[in-house]
């Protein structure tokens, strides 16, 4: 990292719900975020569900985004990195950011270090204890000929099925997103605290949550939780020393 440059991560934009008019407030809110920070962000991390769904068609590009993307095309542009994690909403995702937007894409957590500091970075889905179910559906969306089966649909029955899976899944979490649930309790602290056992990080780094948190797992290492952009408009920023969990208000 050079001089006063500083990374970013934020997560879960859940652009596209829960409609149009709402979503396009949000992600002007987001683009004006965006703006402001590349004046000093050397690189910046998107962790997971940036949409509330996401399919890559072999000719068509879902509509009702082009300010995000071709924000983000602006900023890698200009030559900042932007890394992408891909989240349970937008998981369906191939090679389009990568070729159109020359952005790094990954579908498991991944390592990285910064001036000394190691950081594990993922969306969170799926890990930890419990949550089963979402696991085994985890495996069957992830299932090459799954993808290909949606894909053989009509883009417009495809999206509202999809669209309808995703309302369905937010209804059911409920307020629990909203309430801390305990170390006990808090399967990415549990997730987290197993990894520490074995490989060491200075910073473990999750969306999916919806909530944002900084806990301290031990006297040198701390689980963060980025919130999202929907209620809370968190993210974390990492000066060089220092990350800290902070809001767009």
């Amino acid at each position: 990292m050079e001089g006063n440059k500083k990374i970013y991560f934020l997560s879960d934009f859940h652009l596209g719900a829960p409609n149009a008019e709402a979503s396009l407030l949000r992600e002007k809110k987001i683009i004006h975020f965006l703006d402001e920070i590349k004046k000093d962000a050397s690189t910046i991390f998107i962790v997971g569900d940036l949409f509330d769904f996401w399919y890559e068609y072999k000719k068509v590009v879902p509509k009702g985004y082009v300010r995000i993307l071709g924000k983000l095309a602006e900023i890698t542009d200009a030559g900042i990195p932007i890394h992408f994690f891909v989240g349970n909403h937008d998981m369906w995702m191939k090679d389009y950011f990568q070729k159109e937007l020359n952005i790094a894409v990954y579908f498991e957590p991944a390592p990285f270090e910064f001036n000394g500091k190691k950081f594990l970075v993922g969306h969170g889905d799926g890990l930890g204890p419990g949550d089963k179910g979402y696991k085994f559906i985890k495996k069957i969306f992830r299932n090459k000929a799954c993808k290909w089966l949606f894909g053989v649909l009509p883009p417009a029955i495809g999206m509202g099925i999809a669209h309808y899976f995703s309302r369905k899944s937010r209804a059911q979490t409920g307020q629990t997103d909203e309430k801390f649930l305990g170390e006990d309790k808090e399967w990415l602290i549990i997730y987290s605290k197993e990894i520490l056992k074995t490989t060491y990080y200075d910073y473990l780094i999750f969306g999916h949550r919806h909530l944002p948190i900084d806990f301290k797992l031990n006297d040198k290492s701390r689980y963060i939780n980025l919130g999202d952009w929907i209620k809370y408009f968190s993210y974390a920023v990492f000066d060089g020393q220092n990350l800290e969990l902070k809001y767009d208000v």
